[in-house]
């Protein structure tokens, strides 16, 4: 197994290049940021789980997990602990230290470690290790295998015209590695959606796709710098994906990673920027034009050193192994991480937009186009939408609804006051005014259902007296509706008996009489 479990968006892009794109186990490591071994590793594990490429349409990243990681039928016996090879080889090269030998270091390490090697395969493995150790080289590129791109340090400036504002444009880089046929473009920033774009038209310039791309490691296509595995940011990889080709950042401060397009920047700002120097340019597109015009004389010139340019190499090497462009242009999608609230939505650019309400607190993908908005959870797609501008806005799809949200979903006004007016003429009177009492009819669906509950309770017709007698009363409301049951004052009071007098005549009544004379 390898020492770490790999993402299985990497693994996918592990399988995708060794199958679908045909590449060779180095080209997949570094590709993908891994070891050798590493990609063999998971060839082997997809090949025992009996998968192909494409995988099966619906295979999610748990599914695909499950098939490649089973659970271990026997316990693996623990490796004996190994040296410090490079202590070791630091011991062997020390100068004066002449009688240090492999069968002492060796002796060390069995003091150390009793249950270690024996002294042959220790041997073998330090042989081994040794093998390992980087040899550097001069790199002869194959034909149509590497498009090395980068931007030129030096920018170049744009007059608006109108205002007469200065703007830098940014110069975008394309070596081919074989031939060192080159594309050099103006944009105004090196952001993603520029990048994607530079990269776009170069493959449209060379009239094909190379097997591997070697990007320096710009903030806009590495998302994780790393010398050993660097993460691709997801819409420079899905661009990868479309046009059938990988993605190999070059190492951090690893300069012989990228010769090939420091050279050919060095060429564009020599040959192609600095003769442009003394001209003003009022536009993009007559910046572009200028460059393009000046990029066929660079490819032409004859090599000082060979024979042939780099046009004519590009002719007979290049071109011929490119491989063809894809049917369709790449369409630019951003890809973000969002967390589902607990209304089953997600808020892109303050607008908020349904996934299934199963999915609520769970971590989701999504990839944002210009006309639409994709959910992904679990490596597969659960919800798609049109791309919306109205902020603080709602979409929702009603099959992204528990079922009792679904069916208050279809409520009407109309719908509301057929099922509670049931109980009679008053009920379904108390109803209207109570929805027509709000600013949005949705409020005064609660009360409404209120009243529905005390029919259930109180019975039909005593809901229906209540009500009748609420609407004497003036007070429409659930709350008076309910005191009135709550208090059986439901039906109006009986015709009011006169008071009782008392009789005039009686020894105990004084009468006015007595207060007028006192």
């Amino acid at each position: 197994m390898p020492a770490e479990r790999l993402s299985m968006r990497k693994i996918r892009e592990v399988l995708r290049l060794s199958w679908g794109g045909k590449l060779g186990a180095r080209a997949v490591a570094h590709s993908c940021g891994i070891g050798r071994t590493t990609v063999q590793e998971y060839l082997q594990r997809a090949r025992r789980a009996g998968l192909s490429w494409p995988l099966p349409e619906g295979l999610s990243d748990s599914a695909l997990e499950a098939l490649l990681f089973p659970p271990p039928a026997l316990a693996v016996e623990a490796p004996r602990p190994l040296p410090d090879w490079s202590k070791v080889q630091e011991e062997l090269c020390r100068p004066k230290c002449k009688g240090v030998t492999l069968w002492l270091l060796w002796e060390e390490y069995k003091q150390a470690h009793p249950a270690g090697y024996e002294y042959s395969r220790f041997c073998e493995l330090y042989r081994e290790w040794r093998a390992g150790q980087p040899v550097y080289m001069h790199q002869d590129h194959q034909a149509g295998e590497k498009l090395f791109v980068d931007y030129a340090g030096q920018t170049m400036p744009v007059v608006d015209r109108e205002t007469g504002e200065l703007r830098l444009a940014q110069i975008f880089v394309a070596t081919l590695g074989a031939s060192n046929y080159t594309y050099a473009e103006a944009a105004w920033t090196q952001t993603l959606p520029d990048l994607i774009a530079s990269h776009t038209r170069a493959l449209a310039f060379f009239g094909g796709v190379p097997a591997i791309i070697v990007p320096d490691n710009l903030r806009s296509a590495v998302s994780a710098s790393c010398r050993y595995q660097p993460e691709i940011n997801p819409t420079y990889q899905q661009w990868a994906e479309h046009n059938g080709c990988a993605i190999i950042p070059a190492r951090v401060r690893r300069p012989q990673d990228k010769a090939k397009v420091e050279k050919g920047v060095q060429d564009v700002e020599r040959r192609v920027l600095a003769p442009l120097r003394h001209r003003t340019f009022f536009s993009l597109t007559e910046l572009n034009q200028a460059l393009a015009s000046l990029l066929v004389e660079h490819n032409r010139r004859p090599f000082q050193q060979r024979e042939g340019s780099r046009r004519s190499l590009f002719e007979s090497l290049d071109q011929p192994a490119l491989r063809p462009l894809p049917a369709t242009r790449y369409e630019y999608a951003q890809w973000l991480k969002a967390r589902v609230n607990p209304g089953y939505h997600v808020a892109v650019e303050h607008h908020h937009y349904s996934v299934p309400y199963t999915l609520v607190k769970r971590e989701v993908e999504i990839r944002l186009t210009a006309l639409a908005v994709e959910i992904f959870h679990d490596g597969l797609r659960v919800a798609s939408h049109p791309r919306s501008p109205r902020k603080h806005q709602y979409t929702t799809h009603k099959e992204h609804m528990p079922r009792h949200h679904q069916a208050k979903a279809e409520w009407t006004p109309e719908r509301v006051i057929h099922w509670v007016g049931q109980a009679g003429e008053a009920t379904a009177e108390v109803a209207t005014r109570i929805i027509a009492g709000r600013q949005h009819p949705e409020q005064g669906y609660n009360a409404c259902m209120g009243l529905k509950r005390l029919g259930e309770t109180h019975g039909q017709e005593r809901l229906e007296a209540a009500c009748q007698r609420a609407l004497e009363l003036e007070s429409p409301s659930y709350k008076s509706v309910k005191a009135l049951l709550a208090k059986a004052l439901e039906q109006p009071p009986q015709t009011e008996t006169p008071a009782r007098t008392l009789p005039r005549d009686h020894e105990n009544l004084r009468g006015a009489e007595y207060f007028h004379h006192n």
